[in-house]
């Protein structure tokens, strides 16, 4: 049964994305409101399918956390769940992405058309200032900047391994930093086939205010999004038929002192 849903799903998602990768086409000369109701829809619909067709209940919490204006929004990165079914939750969105991705046919072209955050990361010192200043203008037009901090997706419970690109952005973007923990590498896993029914959680906290010490943020803001991310895995281990631990995850158990269960 797994098996077929997971067929399902991601037949549709494909399919799906296909078709919005062309119907966009003609927003390419409409205004930015049009394109972005399009990739707004594009989401949404991700996320019904998910829960439909996969059978993965998505939770939303702490949604009241996000402001409705400018604002730095760092969230665990475990899964394509992120990037494609949540866009329609933030305001006017400009994710901080990999240079390498303009060159995809047709979705290159939205990201510019979007005014996403590119990054050349091969050009250090040189990426981060870039980065920040874009990063900087952005946020002063009200935009919300989305960062994975850790640059990268990472399996469900492995280690973290934050870089200092967040808290540069912290100290210079002058807006709240939103915190996002979750728990989607258990369901729609790196690499895995399988999409595992049970309850995705996307957890967003507490914001902390510009103007901290940005070295003391960055410490806190893995503290309280691993913190969170340990007690969501651990909710979704805790349930009946609980979805499988990715190998890398041991890491967790490690914290956790003990398997589940036991």
């Amino acid at each position: 049964m797994v098996f077929l849903r997971s067929l399902a799903f991601n037949t549709f998602f494909y399919v799906h994305t296909l078709f919005w990768l062309f119907a966009l086409l003609p927003t390419e000369i409409l205004p930015k409101a049009v394109f972005w109701a399009g990739v707004n829809r594009w989401a949404r619909i991700n996320r019904w399918a998910i829960t439909a067709i996969g059978g993965v209940k998505v939770e939303l919490r702490g949604l009241e956390n996000l402001p409705k204006s400018g604002a730095l929004i760092a969230a665990k990165h475990q899964s394509t769940f992120e990037t494609v079914s949540l866009v329609d939750l933030f305001v006017w969105p400009s994710f901080v992405m990999k240079k390498e991705l303009r060159k995809i046919p047709l979705f290159g072209w939205y990201t510019i058309k979007g005014e996403q955050i590119s990054v050349d990361r091969a050009a250090g010192r040189v990426a981060l200032a870039d980065m920040t200043e874009r990063a900087r203008i952005e946020a002063a037009r009200g935009r919300q900047i989305l960062i994975f901090p850790e640059g990268t997706r990472r399996p469900a419970g492995a280690e973290p391994h934050y870089k200092h690109g967040i808290a540069h952005l912290y100290e210079h973007l002058g807006v709240p930093l939103v915190p996002v923990a979750l728990n989607s590498g258990l369901f729609w896993g790196r690499h895995d086939f399988l999409r595992h029914p049970g309850t995705l959680v996307v957890e967003f906290l507490p914001p902390i205010p510009p103007g901290r010490d940005p070295e003391e943020v960055f410490v806190e803001l893995q503290t309280v999004i691993e913190t969170a991310c340990d007690r969501l895995i651990a909710e979704a281990l805790a349930a009946p038929n609980p979805p499988p631990l990715p190998k890398a995850g041991q890491a967790y158990l490690d914290r956790a002192g003990a398997r589940p269960g036991s």
